[in-house]
């Protein structure tokens, strides 16, 4: 199960289609319909498989070129580089098949896929190593090491970039899996709202399997055809062309019944997808263990000490340093863009709460009229946000220069000042303030056992666009699950997210 799942834009599925009846369908009539229906699937995922392998191989070429012109600069004593250049490719793609690069069950969503490319290349590099250790080959480090770090960074370029493409696909009704789900009424139609509401999941729920008490009062609670009862699950799946069934929480589906329909599937080659109560639980943190004879699941605790953690605040602190030398000319247009507008002071200071609830001065490029805070009881009511947060897309606050700063996140660059002290890092939950953390339910207080960042899960998820609740889910979901190519990721999703300037006001 994995549960950090990089999100896209907001979209539905559209319309459920109507399914087809069950009645005076025989076993061979269902295999038949089934086939055709499942078809679609099995052709775009092995298109995608075939373009992965296109594109991990011409990534790995591409570097390994780039690598020998970079370091060698046409030498004729390394003309037999240009013989290990195009070895590389193929041993990289095989050690990707290895670590189950190309597994469905890793790919179209989540961040495992990216997280076994990175695994490749270090053993890869590791491999290489040895072996040039092992042989007394002299081989050029600086070669290697770049033709490496190319080949793995070019592989997750490519790969998200795919990904892309597929949620533009999905967007558009195209190369979704086909849902049946099982369970409750109220977890049925939950669930369907749920899984339609972002299109980038992949799963279009066809219809419902109730238990045989509610199938009576169910029906009106849920949102999709519902085709019967649990014990004709399997029969139901095949009858609406369903590729998945998911089974939820559900007393009435004990352990002999699941194996039954197990078997059942796996006659139509149909999927299955048992969901936990475990929410916002990564699938690195849960191992299953038999006891007995007994699968039980071991959950481990989140680790917010320790070598990953010192990882990542070296890497916060040399990224913060080198992009505050590389955007120091956008820092010096900024501010003069504000000066040139209102006048006033460039910076915006404002305490907010850091990890273990201390405080902080977070700095920001001034947006805001000077006097925004004393007009913040006329504008109060307009809020858009809820409660807790205050948001509106048209703050007559908001300044000429501070609505263009705000589309595109240029005011937040000031926050890498924070990263360097130490205050913030480059990926992590929004920074509050004092007056929203006093208004916490118990459970949100978890989110304030890391460092706040400047960006997160929440802001390539929607960012203004996102309810409270929603952004509290993701900030949570990020804590819980926290990993260096999970921020890896969010990084790269928030330059896409930066640049098309959506939900940002």
């Amino acid at each position: 199960m994995t549960t950090t799942e990089t999100t896209a834009d907001n979209a539905d599925t559209g319309e459920v289609p109507t399914t087809t009846s069950l009645t005076g369908l025989a076993d061979w009539d269902l295999g038949e319909l089934v086939g055709r229906r499942l078809a679609d699937r099995w052709v775009w995922e092995a298109r995608y498989v075939k373009r992965l392998l296109v594109v991990d191989f011409a990534a790995t070429l591409l570097a390994t070129l780039a690598a020998f012109v970079l370091r060698f600069q046409g030498a004729p004593y390394a003309r037999w580089y240009l013989l290990l250049s195009a070895l590389i490719p193929p041993v990289w793609v095989g050690v990707l098949a290895l670590t189950h690069a190309y597994e469905r069950r890793l790919l179209f969503v989540g961040t495992d896929e990216y997280q076994r490319v990175i695994g490749a290349g270090v053993r890869l590099t590791v491999g290489m190593a040895l072996a040039s250790y092992v042989f007394r080959a002299d081989l050029a480090r600086g070669y290697l090491l770049l033709a490496l770090l190319l080949t793995t960074a070019l592989s997750l370029m490519g790969r998200f970039l795919l990904r892309r493409l597929l949620h533009r696909a999905r967007q558009q009704g195209r190369c979704m899996h086909r849902v049946l789900l099982l369970g409750h009424a109220p977890a049925v139609a939950q669930t369907t709202r749920q899984l339609h509401r972002k299109y980038h999941h992949g799963f279009q729920v066809v219809g419902a399997c109730l238990p045989a008490d509610q199938l009576a009062d169910g029906t009106a609670m849920v949102d999709v055809p519902v085709l019967g009862a649990l014990g004709a699950s399997a029969n139901s799946a095949a009858a609406a062309g369903a590729d998945t069934v998911m089974v939820l929480t559900c007393p009435e589906l004990d352990g002999p019944m699941l194996r039954r329909l197990a078997w059942e599937l796996e006659r139509d080659d149909i999927d299955l997808i048992v969901s936990s109560s475990l929410v916002d639980t990564a699938g690195d943190r849960i191992t299953v263990r038999p006891v007995d004879g007994l699968p039980m699941m071991h959950v481990e605790h989140p680790r917010f000490t320790g070598g990953r953690r010192l990882v990542k605040s070296l890497f916060d602190v040399s990224v913060a340093g080198l992009l505050m030398v590389l955007l120091a000319p956008v820092f010096l247009a900024v501010a003069l863009v504000i000066k040139l507008d209102t006048g006033g002071p460039v910076f915006f200071r404002q305490v907010r709460v850091g990890r273990g609830g201390e405080s902080f001065r977070m700095f920001k490029f001034r947006t805001m009229h000077v006097d925004a805070e004393r007009r913040m009881e006329t504008v109060r009511q307009h809020n858009e946000f809820g409660s807790v947060l205050f948001k509106m897309r048209s703050d007559p606050r908001v300044t000429r220069s501070g609505r263009l700063l705000r589309r595109y996140s240029l005011d937040e660059l000031p926050q890498l000042i924070n990263v360097l002290l130490g205050e913030m890092s480059l990926v992590g939950p929004r920074p509050p303030l004092h007056s929203e953390v006093e208004q916490y339910p118990q459970d949100m207080r978890r989110r304030l056992v890391v460092k706040p960042g400047m960006t997160g899960l929440w802001q390539v998820s929607g960012r203004s666009d996102l309810s409270w609740e929603d952004s509290m889910r993701l900030d949570l979901r990020y804590v819980e699950n926290w990993s260096f190519t999970v921020d890896l990721v969010i990084l790269m999703r928030t330059a896409l997210v930066v640049l098309r300037g959506s939900g940002a006001y």
